[in-house]
């Protein structure tokens, strides 16, 4: 679902108003923010969640003090006048005590997305969420794509898009580059697909 606001500039204010209120009237509702744009985001199916309990395990294997937090709101955009919900951010345990349903992006060394079964998930998860990631200065973009089965790393932000960007097949290991610093098996994603 795309919603275009009514007038040209949605105050970021009235969208958190509104995602706000979405969440409580709707169960699952989460609203995104991105390009002016408000995009509901897909409830993740047990595949989903499945990878990302894996990505949060290997996480905390090689960096106990970190933590790969699921759906947390960030702010994000050059401005940070945007609002996404990566389905995990890797940052420290307690990077976001205190902050609300929206944080600060500073803390964050990773920002993942799993792709979801809903059409505008290519626009969504190639084009703008790695634009506002690089945007903000999140250091990598971690994509993994199950319609086409493959990972992509995105490293380098120059605080317009991602200066590398790196894209391997499942089954194939992928180096995350510091500051995270871990290389990912990624044959086991193969049980995770449709």
């Amino acid at each position: 679902m795309t919603v275009m606001a009514d007038r040209p500039h949605m105050l970021t204010e009235d969208f958190e108003a509104v995602a706000r209120i979405g969440a409580r009237e709707v169960e699952g509702l989460r609203l995104e923010f991105i390009d002016g744009v408000i995009r509901s985001k897909a409830v993740p199916d047990g595949d989903h969640g499945r990878i990302i309990v894996w990505l949060s395990r290997i996480c905390m294997q090689h960096h106990p003090g970190l933590w790969l937090h699921a759906g947390q709101g960030v702010k994000v955009e050059q401005y940070r006048e945007g609002r996404a919900i990566p389905d995990g951010v890797l940052a420290h345990e307690d990077a976001f005590v205190g902050q609300g349903d929206w944080v600060d992006p500073a803390p964050i060394l990773m920002a993942v997305e799993v792709t979801s079964w809903d059409s505008d998930t290519v626009r969504r998860d190639h084009v703008e969420k790695p634009r506002a990631y690089a945007e903000t200065g999140i250091p990598v973009y971690l994509l993994i794509d199950r319609a086409k089965c493959e990972v992509s790393v995105y490293s380098q932000p120059n605080g317009q898009r991602y200066e590398s960007i790196h894209i391997v097949p499942y089954g194939t290991d992928i180096a995350l580059p510091d500051p995270v610093g871990i290389t990912l098996q990624t044959e086991v994603l193969k049980d995770w697909v449709r």
